[in-house]
């Protein structure tokens, strides 16, 4: 579970609290690993419970409703160096609309042109959400390690958008084709061996 690992990066990059880390995961790294404000307090007392992390000292006199910030210890600092290291394989993609598509294929492709279409408008706008991130936040003078780290990811991003509208845009113009109601004469014994399992 990488959850811990993030939580673990958000608090290099800044010191937090439960409530700062989830407005964080909202805004830029649950843009690639989401997590819930429970799932995030959770984590964060396993951490605090395992050494990897520590509450920051508060003042004597603490106002009242002071959240309780952490800091990463170097254990946790070693544990996310080590993770960063680690060998791990690629994830096969697992996207529901994909095994509609191939549903469709049998029942018929009603009601999916619709859905094809919101899926669409959907990656459109996450894509020119992240193209104005790559403006606002990567402009001249933003080339330390870090920032082209940070940029990278964001790249990837967008690089993915953009794979997803090209695809929708191609599987919009195949279903306006069809028949939504056409089953019959599908070849099912063909399409049983090939699909997106066998191209992912």
């Amino acid at each position: 579970m990488s959850l811990p690992y993030a939580i673990l990066t958000a608090l290099l990059e800044k010191p937090s609290s439960g409530l700062e880390l989830t407005r964080r995961f909202d805004k830029s790294i649950g843009y690639f690993w989401s997590a819930t404000h429970q799932q995030i307090y959770r984590e964060l007392g396993k951490l605090e419970q395992s050494g990897a992390i520590r509450a920051l000292p508060r003042p004597h006199r603490p106002t009242r409703g002071q959240k309780k910030e952490y800091e990463v210890l170097p254990a946790g600092r070693d544990e996310l160096a080590a993770w960063v290291a680690k060998i791990e394989d690629p994830k096969p993609i697992r996207d529901a609309l994909l095994l509609r598509l191939r549903a469709a294929g049998v029942v018929g492709t009603q009601g999916l042109a619709a859905e094809v279409r919101r899926h669409l408008t959907l990656h459109r706008a996450q894509l020119a959400e992240y193209r104005a991130i790559e403006e606002r936040d990567f402009g001249e003078g933003r080339d330390s390690e870090g920032d082209r780290l940070r940029h990278l990811v964001l790249r990837a991003g967008i690089d993915l958008e953009h794979f997803w509208v090209g695809w929708l845009e191609a599987a919009r113009a195949e279903l306006d084709t069809m028949d939504p109601t056409d089953t019959v004469g599908r070849d099912t014994g063909a399409d049983a061996r090939t699909g997106p399992e066998s191209a992912t």
